[in-house]
């Protein structure tokens, strides 16, 4: 009997499990010619929009992962991402999730990619801390 009662439960659970999605839906009014502001970086289309971002000392940097497939933006050279650790907290984003770089202090330029796609030009940039 108790067996039958887990079963049932774990099937419940697996069932339950299921229907839950793991992100949220991409925007579809998001593009690259609307971006909320200008500290985003939109990754849609498997590309990054805008690839040359320039920002004050201080500044963190949005990236919204608005296209259909996962992405994971690090901060150059993959595949060691040392250059800017602050890019390295954007890291793993699904369909529909957006997340900050830490703050950019340092005057420098920071180069980014997909670590998950590392040779896709589209997905590859930088970010100008002045």
């Amino acid at each position: 009997m108790l067996v039958r009662r887990l079963t049932i439960a774990a099937a419940f659970v697996a069932a339950a499990a299921c229907g839950k999605s793991s992100g949220t839906a991409p925007s579809p009014s998001l593009t690259c010619s609307n971006l909320p502001n200008a500290t985003t970086i939109l990754v849609v289309n498997n590309a990054a929009c805008p690839q040359a971002l320039t920002v004050a000392r201080g500044t963190r940097v949005t990236f919204i992962n608005n296209d259909s497939r996962d992405h994971e933006m690090n901060s150059d050279p993959h595949p060691e991402h040392t250059d800017c650790a602050e890019l390295n907290q954007i890291g793993h984003l699904t369909t529909g999730q957006s997340r900050e770089t830490g703050n950019l202090n340092t005057p420098r330029r920071c180069g980014f990619h997909d670590h998950i796609n590392p040779e896709n030009r589209g997905l590859q940039g930088a970010i100008t801390i002045q």
